[in-house]
């Protein structure tokens, strides 16, 4: 008998007080949905066995606008940085998800086919992580084997996994191209202006 495939979740975090926009990012427009419902989208779209959206800053409102199976855990801590909300999205999921898949909440071109990518890949080579490569640098979403999620749980501070995953020779990467998505994320007006005049019209996920 084949041993059942292990259970990916994914984690959203989307607390961030987004001080450099001015306003809060993740609900800026972008092809007619909030920044955020763009993740969201590609999360509920994909083969994640659950998916969780860690909230903090303007939480209220970024919950009217969760959509599908993405249900919603409030960090409190968010103030003290993106370590705990990744912390909160790992309480969040059972015993038996054996993996996550981190997505931050501001890279609405992340893609249902990235992720389920980052899943098959951890499934052939066994790696602890694997991890976005686009344009020649190491980025988010991650994929995090439970092994992992002591390291994280003892993170503080500002930090996400890229200090979980610094120095091991054990991280396999996936290179985004453009059928995969894209990964420029949205930290200032500037961005957010380059991206609605660049990103291509799609289908909702």
């Amino acid at each position: 008998m084949s041993r059942p495939a292990e259970s990916v979740a994914g984690v959203i975090l989307a607390a961030g007080e987004a001080r450099r926009f001015g306003a809060q990012k993740l609900l800026a427009p972008l092809n007619g949905r909030a920044l955020v419902q763009h993740v969201i989208g590609a999360a509920n779209a994909s083969s994640l066995s659950d998916v969780v959206l860690v909230v903090g800053a303007d939480a209220d409102r970024i919950v009217r606008i969760a959509m599908g199976r993405a249900r919603v855990v409030r960090n409190p801590d968010y103030a003290t940085g993106q370590a705990s909300s990744l912390q909160a999205g790992l309480r969040a999921f059972a015993d038996n998800v054996h993996a996550a898949v981190v997505l931050l909440g501001d890279m609405p071109g992340i893609t249902p086919a990235l992720i389920d990518e980052l899943i098959a890949t951890q499934r052939e080579t066994g790696a602890p992580a694997v991890i976005s490569r686009w344009k020649g640098h190491r980025t988010p979403p991650a994929l995090l084997h439970r092994d992992l999620w002591p390291a994280a749980r003892a993170l503080a501070g500002d930090v996400g996994m890229r200090e979980v995953l610094m120095g091991r020779d054990d991280v396999v990467e996936v290179e985004v191209t453009t059928s995969l998505g894209a990964l420029d994320d949205v930290d200032t007006q500037e961005d957010h202006a380059r991206l609605r005049r660049d990103m291509p019209r799609a289908p909702s996920h």
